[in-house]
């Protein structure tokens, strides 16, 4: 039972953590690349990897936080447009090539030996160099402490019961909030939206309750950079769900399934998806700059697989919807800590090692993303009727 314990725990903390919610940022973004415009983006770790240098590298040169967030939206801007103008044109594994190719050359390039005094080349940029202005920001005062004191512990002495019918009603709640998002009507009038509202708040109490996590205020991987990270993807989540309810989201939709059908209305398909990759790619930049907030810049820490990361985040919850991005990127990231774990605690150190529990987590999360796209192609929160696309 305290296996177990130490298990749930562990895919606890992950699904909290900074880069957790850095990377459902950037899938957030890669929702409007892929989901709701059609766009074959594989390069989502290039602009992730130019918001962390524009922001990294001016703070490190003595510049301030702010214009540090702006240097790394514009060069995201700037590699938009760069990369869109000749390829925006293209369909399908065309434009796939091209954008992780696109991706691949900002990697090199932050690798390279002759940019050393301003990205780090193949060692990157240390968080100290650029992290202090944002740990100067922290209300969240010294020390460490447990989101909600009150957690299991405290009843009956933790005792394997209390855990028990603890773990089954959160898995209860979790299951009425999956099915009330896939009805589409969770936020449906007031009535509807102040239960939903409701029912996420006990659920999260309750998951907060069976799963203490006990981190430093304002350390490097405090409660303060993840309270900014998930502020972030709620302020992202809620950005998009305007923009797609929107007369400009429902053109985006119409060049996904049928783009010469919306050319023939007179619209500019051309200037609508290149708006599209830009408002992607902005959200990839700060993804990126949440990334490394609680890390370092470090260019093949933002390489392809990232990419894949965030592919696999956004089939797994849900492509075109509003908050398959984030359930998508949580659960990926917690179901492969908690594989890593299992192994490392039930499967013998003769068989498989420390090292290689990591790698067969990765081999796990892969063969369930196969099962996924050939069985449920539309995700844990969508609709098939989303997956018409015109490539």
């Amino acid at each position: 039972m305290d296996t177990i314990q130490f298990i749930l725990n562990g895919m606890m903390r992950e699904a909290l953590s900074p880069q957790t919610a850095a990377v459902a940022i950037a899938v957030i973004g890669l929702n409007i690349h892929f989901g709701f415009t059609g766009l074959l983006n594989m390069g989502q770790s290039g602009f992730m990897l130019l918001g962390a240098y524009g922001f990294a590298i001016s703070i490190w040169h003595g510049l301030p936080m702010i214009v540090g967030v702006l240097f790394g939206f514009g060069a995201a801007f700037i590699f938009a447009l760069v990369l869109g103008a000749p390829t925006l044109k293209l369909r399908g594994d065309y434009l796939a090539i091209v954008t992780i190719s696109a991706a691949e050359i900002i990697r090199y390039v932050g690798r390279s030996a002759l940019l050393v005094d301003f990205t780090g080349s193949a060692q990157g940029i240390p968080g100290s160099q650029y992290r202090t202005p944002f740990a100067n920001l922290s209300f969240f005062g010294s020390g460490q402490f447990t989101l909600i004191p009150f957690n299991y512990t405290d009843v009956a002495d933790g005792a394997a019961w209390v855990r028990i019918i603890g773990w089954l009603v959160a898995i209860a709640v979790i299951v009425l909030i999956v099915l009330r998002f896939r009805s589409g009507g969770a936020f449906r009038g007031i009535a509807q939206a102040a239960g939903m509202v409701g029912l996420l708040v006990f659920g999260l109490l309750l998951l907060f309750f069976l799963f203490p996590v006990p981190q430093q205020s304002t350390g490097v991987n405090g409660w303060w950079v993840r309270f900014v990270a998930w502020i972030l993807v709620a302020v992202s989540t809620l950005v998009v769900y305007l923009l797609v309810r929107s007369p400009w989201g429902r053109l985006l939709r119409g060049i996904r399934e049928d783009e010469d059908a919306v050319r023939s209305l007179g619209k500019n398909v051309f200037s609508i998806k290149m708006q599209a990759l830009i408002i992607g790619g902005l959200f990839g930049a700060l993804g990126g700059i949440v990334y490394v907030l609680p890390a370092s810049v470090q260019p093949d820490s933002m390489g392809r697989s990232l990419t894949f990361f965030c592919y696999t985040a956004l089939l797994l919850g849900g492509a075109a919807t509003i908050f398959g991005p984030v359930l998508g990127s949580v659960l990926f990231f917690a179901a492969r800590i908690g594989i890593k774990y299992t192994a490392a605690a039930y499967v013998p150190d003769s068989i498989m090692n420390n090292q290689q529990t990591e790698q067969f987590s990765y081999i796990v999360v892969g063969v369930a993303l196969m099962l996924i796209v050939i069985f449920r192609p539309q995700g844990i929160l969508g609709n098939k009727r989303e997956l018409r696309f015109n490539v």
